[in-house]
């Protein structure tokens, strides 16, 4: 399926990631269309817009009508913290979403799901045949929408599933900005016991790109989407407090402690982290992406390195309006340091 002429349905479109896709494919030549509760102001004038709930099946219906291919981008994302929202956003939503596509005859359903659903794998590179084995309710409730897209593939509607490491790139804020706000000011930042922990992450136009070619290839299939140069925490990190050149540096602090204090602190509302982030944090997590290599002849352009830097420049040049936004995704915002600012003082 190319995108000459054909018309792209992004659920999701005004949040971070789906922004970032739209541009992608109006490069790639595709009409776009997204749908959306918020419209913030900087969807480019040839993209069409239906506001509307992904819960509402009526209003999903209308927005999928006439589609070529629905990318679906619709999430609570974990520093929402609400299992209901989980539950009814990210399950039920999907669930609408590929029922209107499959009503509507829609050629390709890219879905676009999240590495939680493997919670905390025992061997890795984690595989498109690693077990999905969710460890919280943001992941149990990403891993639930994957069994409707492999329910609705054996009833005919060719629906592709990417999954993509920690995204980042220019314009990604959410538990971001606290990091580049720490690092922009000088203040040390912490690593869990060594930092030597593995880490992967995937800018975003990488992501966006295997996003695209997914819906060129028919077949109901997944994909494991990473950067395919990283290594560990604490070497990203310092790459990035390098660069920036503030005075900043990577700290240890006792893993153990650490984690328990994340998750009650958590639990209580003293941090914006989520279960997910004191899960995998000092943990090493990282894909296999030779499938999208071999299928779909992807390849990542960014490092972690590099896409760090690409996202704490982008913060560097829009930290104000960033701060004064309003009506964004939690991706696109900033978030309140809540305890993490007495974190900081202690580093």
């Amino acid at each position: 399926m190319s995108g000459a002429d054909r018309l792209a349905i992004v659920t999701g479109g005004s949040g971070y990631f789906g922004s970032r896709l739209v541009e992608r494919l109006r490069a790639r030549g595709w009409r776009c269309r997204v749908f959306d509760i918020n419209d913030p102001g900087d969807r480019a004038g040839d993209v069409e817009f239906h506001r509307g709930d992904v819960r509402d099946l009526d209003a999903v219906r209308r927005a999928v009508a006439g589609g070529d291919a629905v990318f679906n981008n619709v999430a609570q994302v974990p520093l929402a913290k609400d299992r209901e929202l989980f539950q009814s956003v990210n399950v039920l939503g999907t669930e609408h979403v590929l029922q209107a596509s499959k009503e509507a005859g829609v050629g390709k359903v890219v879905h676009t799901s999240s590495s939680a659903v493997y919670g905390a794998p025992g061997a890795l590179p984690v595989t498109e045949a690693t077990p999905l084995a969710p460890a919280e309710a943001y992941g149990r409730a990403k891993a639930e929408a994957e069994t409707l897209c492999v329910r609705y593939a054996g009833q005919g509607l060719d629906v592709s599933i990417v999954r993509p490491r920690t995204i980042l790139g220019h314009g990604r804020l959410g538990i971001f900005h606290i990091l580049f706000e720490w690092i922009s000011e000088g203040a040390n930042v912490p690593v869990l016991g060594r930092g030597d922990n593995r880490y992967q992450f995937i800018h975003a136009d990488d992501l966006a790109d295997a996003c695209v070619m997914a819906a060129a290839r028919p077949g109901s299939t997944s994909y494991n989407i990473g950067a395919d140069r990283f290594g560990t925490m604490r070497q990203a990190l310092e790459g990035l407090a390098a660069h920036a050149g503030t005075g900043s540096r990577v700290k240890s602090v006792p893993m153990a402690p650490a984690v328990a204090a994340m998750r009650v602190t958590s639990a209580i509302g003293l941090s914006p982290l989520g279960p997910y982030h004191a899960l995998m944090y000092g943990r090493s997590m990282y894909f296999d992406s030779s499938k999208a290599a071999s299928e779909l002849g992807w390849k990542p352009r960014y490092s972690n390195e590099e896409m760090l830097i690409d996202s704490y420049e982008w913060f560097r040049a829009h930290r104000e309006e960033a701060a004064t936004g309003t009506g964004l995704s939690s991706h696109r915002s900033p978030v309140r340091q809540g305890v993490l600012a007495l974190v900081r003082r202690m580093l």
